[in-house]
């Protein structure tokens, strides 16, 4: 029996409203080649650490996150590290959250649109996702606001649920307080120590 492929994840969070349109789930996945110069996240670029979920793990914090927020979690939004490289897996994820959930998807990418085109075994991803936010950031070109980080970057709506007016009234930043203390910065402006 083969075994299932695991998910190398940085970090998930249950609730945020700085990493996409509305109350949201986000992933942080673990493991980026890209290693783009001013990258926010550069704890998530080592391909080891972190932690290791089956699909189905996944899908359970996820619709467990859904439960909690008491049915006003509107989407999941995919960060990293770099999500692509782990297509398969989080396209097997992806379906069965939507499947289950209705939630929407939007995916912060640092390839550009043509490298994924030529990416093999992308569609079924694809087909999962609402938004995609492409390319490498760019620090020379730095934006940080509506979800883009720098100007370089391209916003692909893959389905019609967002619009750009959605995209920008996403909070640039968000501070969040676990109950255990722990604290987030997160979002496309994100506060620094």
């Amino acid at each position: 029996m083969k075994s299932p492929r695991l998910l190398n994840v940085h970090r998930f969070e249950p609730a945020s409203r700085a990493n996409g349109p509305g109350l949201r789930a986000v992933l942080w996945v673990q493991g980026c080649s890209l290693g783009c110069p001013g990258c926010f996240n550069p704890e998530t670029h080592a391909f080891t650490g972190g932690l290791r979920w089956t699909a189905a793990e996944a899908v359970e914090r996820i619709l467990a996150a859904q439960e909690q927020a008491g049915g006003a979690l509107e989407g999941l939004t995919l960060s990293g590290g770099e999500p692509l490289l782990q297509h398969r897996v989080l396209a097997s994820m992806l379906k069965e959250v939507r499947a289950r959930s209705g939630l929407s998807v939007l995916v912060f990418t640092g390839f550009t649109r043509a490298e994924i085109q030529k990416m093999p075994g992308m569609e079924p991803f694809l087909n999962q996702v609402d938004v995609l936010i492409a390319g490498r950031y760019d620090a020379s070109q730095r934006l940080a606001r509506g979800l883009i980080g720098s100007a370089n970057k391209e916003v692909i709506f893959l389905t019609d649920r967002y619009t750009p007016a959605d995209l920008a009234r996403t909070p640039e930043a968000e501070v969040i307080v676990a109950p255990d203390g722990e604290i987030t910065l997160s979002g496309i402006d994100p506060l620094t120590w």
